[in-house]
């Protein structure tokens, strides 16, 4: 009876360690099967402008959210600002407001929505608002061949800066470390490396129209307006030292170098014409 015993207790204790074995077998080739390696993602979670297509605006409508300004809407949209305020039945200052419905396409529908609140006779007044003509003749880098009826309108809306940029001066003093792509995908302006902390000058004379981070895949930006043609943008920046509406000059520090929304410490550095982006190295002094 007592061999009886040593084996039944034998036949349980291998049926344990079988059982034992085969929850083992499952958990190691759970593991492995889960094992993967990690993305790699940097520790502000941001990609690179060549890669960030939810920043651009594709769509016929927009709904504004807050930091925005018609500036910064018309940058992602690659439209001109004008051209956009026309659109909207919208004047100069543009003023905007989070909730508004922005058309970014010409629409004949009546849009009472989007007119702001407070003007009163906006529509009357808002047949005035067109889109100069473009001149013929060929457009010289930074240079304004509309004539003397652009220069009183820039000078009635208080925009006592220079019609005619003579001379772009660099942003920042480092390497190109990536330059101007005409891809639909690509870098629509340059990226100059530096340090953080490093003066980002305006390379030219002009008013800001846009400071703030509302601009996804930017960071800390600064859009600002040269004249009727031309904007400059200066993207993540670790510091800006401007505000909306500023008056500055060519060569004023208007930031510090950074990383935000960026991979590396670096400017990027982007002219638009008429909306368009545009090669900078065409522009900047050699």
């Amino acid at each position: 009876m007592t061999l009886n015993v040593l084996k039944q207790t034998s036949w349980q204790v291998k049926k344990q360690i079988s059982v034992a074995l085969l929850l083992l077998s499952f958990f190691m080739v759970s593991c492995s099967s889960n094992h993967k390696p990690a993305p790699v993602v940097d520790v502000q979670g941001s990609v690179p402008l060549s890669k960030l297509v939810k920043s651009s605006l594709n769509g016929r409508e927009y709904i504004v959210k807050k930091g925005e300004t018609l500036y910064s809407i018309s940058w992602r949209a690659n439209i001109d600002v004008s051209t956009l305020a026309t659109f909207n039945k919208l004047s100069s200052p543009y003023q905007i407001f989070p909730g508004q419905k922005l058309f970014l396409v010409k629409n004949t529908a009546k849009a009472s929505q989007n007119v702001v609140r407070d003007e009163s006779g906006q529509k009357q007044k808002q047949k005035r608002v067109k889109k100069p003509v473009a001149s013929n003749k060929k457009q010289a880098y930074g240079k304004n061949v509309r004539g003397e009826k652009v220069s009183k309108k820039a000078t009635t809306q208080g925009t006592n800066f220079s019609q005619k940029i003579r001379n772009w001066l660099w942003p920042a003093k480092g390497k190109v470390i990536e330059g101007f792509s005409t891809a639909k995908q690509g870098n629509k302006g340059i990226n100059i490396a530096g340090r953080r902390g490093d003066p980002i000058k305006s390379t030219a004379d002009g008013k800001v129209v846009y400071a703030g981070d509302a601009l996804r895949g930017y960071g800390q930006l600064i859009i600002v307006k040269h004249n009727d043609d031309y904007l400059s943008a200066y993207a993540h920046n670790d510091r800006i030292l401007v505000k909306e509406q500023q008056l500055i000059k060519a060569g004023q520090v208007i930031a510090e170098m950074g990383d935000t929304d960026a991979e590396r410490v670096m400017l990027h550095f982007e002219v638009r014409f008429r909306g368009k982006s545009v090669n900078p190295m065409k522009y900047l002094s050699k």
